[in-house]
């Protein structure tokens, strides 16, 4: 499991209010969790850079500038701003060990495939993959070995398995294939 820690702080509600702390350069939030009241933040952009640029899962713990402890949470929703491209508000989860979450963890592919050696195209279909585990049991990715893996072949969701993890996705659903290098056009078929 990786975590990382992000400095907030509380600010006020409405919508002159969060406009006053875009104005003032920071980037609004809010921290929830089932059965505890909503806490509307406020973090400085380059803080949120970790969390939303990487295709890690990550664990955040929320340091609320004068809270005593950190609160466990995850990147459940983000907003950006269709022109700059800027973060304009996000929304974090609160999490705890005793309960099991859904997260969407990416899919790191490892090993040289015996396909792609011979020539073979690897096509790597799906990125990220929901699951459901105890946010101690997050991991940053989900390692698919494809060392096996000949022309033709594909590994399927049903084929991987972790312990402590269950994957919300269908058995079915390829994660990633080696397909048969393009043929070239002789100059007689090209006419």
């Amino acid at each position: 499991m990786s975590e990382i820690a992000l400095k907030a702080q509380k600010r006020d509600t409405g919508k002159k209010a969060a406009k006053a702390v875009r104005n003032s350069g920071m980037v609004t939030g809010v921290y929830y969790r089932n059965g505890v009241e909503p806490i509307p933040i406020a973090v400085h952009p380059l803080n949120m850079r970790p969390i939303v640029y990487t295709a890690a899962a990550k664990i955040i713990n929320l340091e609320l500038e004068g809270s005593d402890a950190p609160l466990s949470c995850m990147l459940k929703d983000i907003t950006f701003d269709p022109v700059t491209d800027a973060i304009v508000h996000f929304d974090l989860f609160g999490v705890s060990n005793e309960k099991a979450v859904d997260f969407n963890v990416p899919v790191k592919i490892v090993g040289q495939s015996a396909g792609i050696r011979e020539g073979g195209v690897l096509e790597h279909i799906l990125h990220k993959l929901n699951v459901t585990c105890l946010p101690k049991d997050l991991p940053q990715h989900l390692d698919v070995d494809i060392t096996e893996l000949k022309i033709g072949q594909s590994m399927h969701v049903r084929d991987i398995s972790y312990p402590g993890i269950k994957i919300n996705v269908s058995g079915d659903a390829t994660i990633v294939a080696i397909s048969a290098p393009r043929r070239k056009a002789t100059e007689g078929e090209q006419k």
